[in-house]
């Protein structure tokens, strides 16, 4: 599709907590989109109803948008031609559109109580009739409404929604939307403290700030139709509307956190690659043919917003789970062995001296590169590298398959071991493997029965990186050492 020139969309999040990931999506193909057409990202803060706040939710924000590389070109904390950024800061421009609906007679004054809508409600409730406000303040002459208001009577604005006709708007996915108008009711747009429901600071910062696609979650089709009537109220022009799919849970049913409705810094924490993490968010609800791994330069050179599909996603952890494990095998050594020491300098106890030694973590990479699909597997997976010791597993779930109830055995199994691997010159993996293959026939064993053992004694775990490559890694001596600690406690259990 021809997009106007340049597009301007913009991410709007609340800062009522962290963004998750279906929000985020929206966020991913907006800004993918505005890249594509060489048009221009926003980030704006819509944070107008103060009860729901949460202090450093507009950090977070920024940080999961800066963790998963989605830069913009104005924003809270950058500025912009369109300042400021947040709708807090942005009443008075509100109060004005308001007032010109009022005068126009597109609005009004509503001095309902609350008591009075709960009545209301609980009574459209019981006739089984739709709930909505029915206009008893519409009927006020102006004059009276405008004398009430300017004395101080607490009051509401309220869009003065057409009685009759029907209302078409048009969603760049769904094509024509009709509602007709009587279904709809006169919506509150600006409270009684001053500040603006969505429905109204959404037009005016929308035009103010010039943007081409408003881009969102398709929760918001119902209000479209208000949306588009106080477009064309206020005379803006309409932009573009895209309203996502929503992401569902496997099976079907809304995305709970169990399923992996979890913020996007809780994914980052969990070891996941920001571009990993792109890369599955934009391509659940969008593909291009058989495609699935994507560079953002890849996406950004291909992506459509006009192509994202209408059919509900559902969110696959294990899909998820495999295409960060491709990004991980992709990664230079380097790259990845600096994030692997970043992981461990955080989870390792901290009797482990930091800065940990890049050569050590550099030679311990590659042989855990292929194994992992997130950075969480990391410290469970090779954390006896940087401890002096590691605790032996009890006699029982050491002794398994061929050496149950075989302490003496074993405990000469390993001492022999210790023995051959002392007199290893030079003490490297492929010699090793060679020597222990030998010495397994020497004393009447199968070699796996024997490694099974070897591993762990040392590193204190069933499974592990590759053996033969990470004794080399932790030394003789310390192998050595570690062996006839567990020829100990086997015999002794």
């Amino acid at each position: 599709m021809t997009a106007p020139t340049p597009v301007r969309v913009r991410y709007a999040p609340s800062p009522t907590g962290d963004p998750h990931v279906g929000n985020i999506r929206m966020a991913i193909w907006s800004w993918l989109y505005a890249r594509h057409t060489g048009g221009q990202f926003l980030v704006r803060i819509e944070d107008t109803d103060q009860t729901r706040l949460i202090p450093g939710a507009v950090e977070r924000i920024l940080e999961s948008l800066n963790w998963l590389g989605l830069d913009w070109d104005e924003g809270p904390d950058i500025g912009g031609p369109y300042a400021p950024y947040f709708q807090s800061q942005r009443l008075e421009g509100y109060r004005e559109a308001a007032d010109r609906l009022v005068a126009q007679g597109n609005a009004y004054p509503c001095f309902c109580s609350s008591e009075e809508l709960d009545a209301l409600r609980s009574r459209q409730q019981a006739e089984k009739r739709p709930t909505g406000y029915e206009g008893k303040c519409r009927t006020i002459p102006p004059e009276e409404a405008a004398r009430r208001a300017a004395s101080g009577e607490p009051h509401v604005i309220r869009f003065a929604t057409p009685r009759e006709g029907s209302t078409t708007a048009h969603d760049l996915l769904r094509g024509a939307i009709t509602v007709e108008n009587a279904t709809l009711d006169d919506f509150v747009i600006l409270k009684s403290d001053g500040f603006p429901t969505y429905h109204l600071a959404h037009p005016v910062d929308d035009f103010a700030m010039q943007i081409t696609h408003v881009t969102r979650g398709e929760e918001w089709i119902p209000s479209l139709p208000r949306h588009v009537l106080l477009f064309d109220a206020l005379g803006y022009p309409r932009p573009v509307f895209v309203h996502g799919p929503v992401i569902l849970a496997p099976g079907g049913g809304k995305l709970s956190k169990r399923h992996g409705a979890t913020s996007v810094l809780e994914y980052a924490d969990a070891g996941y690659l920001p571009d990993a993490l792109l890369n599955f968010l934009c391509i659940t609800g969008w593909g291009h043919g058989d495609e699935t791994v994507f560079s953002r330069e890849r996406l950004i050179e291909i992506f459509d917003i006009a192509d994202v599909s209408l059919a509900p996603a559902t969110f696959d952890t294990e899909k998820l789970n495999w295409l960060n494990g491709v990004y991980l095998r992709q990664m230079p050594l380097r790259e990845l062995s600096e994030a692997i020491a970043r992981r461990l300098e955080r989870e390792l106890p901290g009797d482990v001296p930091r800065p940990l030694d890049r050569v050590l973590v550099e030679a311990v990479t590659p042989l855990i590169q292929e194994r992992i699909q997130t950075l969480a597997e990391v410290t469970p997976l090779v954390d006896f590298f940087w401890t002096g010791s590691v605790e032996t597993p009890p006699a029982g779930e050491f002794l398994t398959k061929k050496w149950a109830g075989q302490g003496e055995a074993a405990g000469a199994a390993l001492d022999a071991v210790a023995g051959a691997i002392e007199a290893l010159d030079p003490f490297e993996a492929a010699p090793m493997e060679a020597r222990l293959r030998a010495l397994a026939d020497e004393i009447g064993a199968k070699a796996g029965d024997l490694f099974t053992l070897v591993r762990l004694a040392v590193t204190g775990r069933k499974v592990s990186p590759p053996l033969f490559e990470s004794m080399e890694i932790i030394g003789q001596e310390a192998c050595a050492e570690r062996l006839r600690s567990a020829a100990g406690v086997v015999r002794a259990g």
